[in-house]
């Protein structure tokens, strides 16, 4: 069985959560309205994308190490090609009538060697933002997700102390070229997975853990200054992977560490739990992430729980969605667009209830390379890169729901989710237990 882990596999992080799980009666839930405002033009739909995974034509990199020095992983190939199809690829998601489209500069791509700058590096994204804005999306731009140049991985990647330096030389050269496109900017992705997957691939000792928690944050720190010198309505943000039960123990550090330098909580949210769901992460191998349970009202906790930390903050969804295995059904019978408007749901739900939620990206456009492996398949449009080689982009059920969405703002009046709420979800530990939601009677 492949070990992979994907961006938010700290999920699996809940399997030591289900020790805390106790059975209960829930208490009294809270009311449902009838009826739900839609989200308003204010309000950001967006794609989300990471240039590692979907890019191809890969530079020297962790990464590309990583993959090599594993057997057991997909080979990579050129993943699902966006380098050559972007162009396509940003009209697809402009046709979900998205505002928003997330992407990453990869550090490898812009510079092969230190100090030196590759041009045609920077031409290609120079090239992918012009038509995200062409198309009349914003652009999110993520600076670090999860990926840097081989040069520095023989310094030791983030061991090394002076990688920050480093890390903040070249992140400035990036804000100096694209501030002036006025995108939304995510410093470092999922920074307590990008942990995890250091130590697992072989790219930090284990010992070293704290040491690049802090560097990362001084990294974040940092580059959130630099961004507001250079672009004075930045909104910047690192986003986290919501671990369910065990948020305030894997992400609570970073988050005190940066707090005072966050225009908005990103947050990613995936999976559920619940006392009858624990069985499912007990039992989990690191592949099968379309086993997770799947729970969209767990959204709304997760919402609620950094609303309550973050009194009067944005709170911004920037991923969330579905695996599959393949591509194929899955076997409970819940599909990509049942998934999607039970989670805009409570999405609404959430903002009636007065939580400051200003946008939502589905994670993500197209299928891609999923750290490892090409079986989880998470894309609005699929992919079957082992064996289609034209990579054609094939639309799921979940395209038209969400056209449907961003057209209207939200479900239709009167829409109930295709699955009720958990009878004791403890997504948000014990407090959505103790003070559910429920739907209309």
């Amino acid at each position: 069985m492949r070990t992979h882990a994907r961006r938010h596999a700290v999920a699996a992080l809940a399997v030591a959560a289900t020790a805390l799980l106790a059975t209960g009666t829930p208490a009294g839930a809270a009311p449902a309205p009838s009826d739900l405002p839609a989200l308003g033009s204010d309000f950001h739909w967006g794609v989300a994308a990471a240039g590692f995974q979907n890019e191809g034509h890969a530079p020297d990199s962790n990464w590309r190490r990583y993959v090599d020095t594993h057997p057991d992983y997909d080979r990579y190939g050129d993943s699902v090609d966006f380098y050559d199809r972007y162009t396509s690829d940003i009209a697809l998601a402009a046709n979900l009538g998205v505002d928003t489209y997330r992407l990453s500069i990869e550090w490898a791509r812009v510079q092969p060697q230190p100090g030196v700058w590759d041009e045609d590096g920077f031409a290609f994204y120079d090239t992918v933002i012009a038509a995200i804005r062409a198309a009349g999306m914003r652009p999110m731009i993520t600076l670090d997700h999860w990926v840097y140049p081989g040069w520095e991985a023989d310094r030791g990647g983030w061991a090394n102390p002076g990688m920050v330096e480093d890390w903040l030389a070249t992140m400035r050269t990036v804000v100096d070229r694209y501030a002036g496109d006025d995108p939304m900017w995510v410093t470092i992705n999922e920074p307590f997975a990008y942990i995890m997957n250091e130590v697992r691939n072989g790219g930090l000792p284990a010992a070293d853990v704290p040491a690049m928690q802090a560097r990362l944050a001084q990294a974040h720190n940092s580059i959130y200054d630099y961004i507001h010198a250079r672009q004075a309505d930045a909104m910047v943000t690192s986003n986290v992977a919501y671990v369910p039960a065990a948020d305030p123990i894997v992400n609570g550090a970073m988050l005190d560490a940066i707090a005072a330098k966050l225009d908005f909580v990103g947050i990613d949210y995936y999976y559920g739990l619940s006392p009858d769901t624990a069985a499912e992460y007990t039992n989990f191998a690191s592949s099968a992430l379309w086993k997770l349970p799947l729970q969209a009202d767990g959204l709304y906790y997760t919402l609620r729980h950094f609303a309550h930390r973050f009194p009067g903050k944005p709170l911004y969804i920037v991923e969330n969605g579905m695996p599959t295995e393949n591509g194929a059904l899955r076997t409970d019978g819940y599909t990509r667009a049942d998934d999607l408007r039970d989670t805009v749901y409570w999405l609404q739900r959430a903002r009636a209830d007065g939580m400051n939620v200003i946008g939502y990206n589905y994670w993500s456009l197209t299928d891609n390379y999923e750290w490892g492996s090409y079986t989880p398949r998470f894309g609005l449009y699929t992919v079957d890169v082992l064996t289609d080689p034209s990579l054609t982009r094939r639309p799921t059920d979940a395209v038209d729901a969400y056209r449907a969405i961003t057209h209207d703002g939200g479900v239709p009046a009167g829409y109930l989710p295709t699955r009720p709420p958990a009878t004791c979800s403890l997504v948000d530990a014990f407090d959505s237990c103790a003070d559910p939601v429920a739907l209309p009677r």
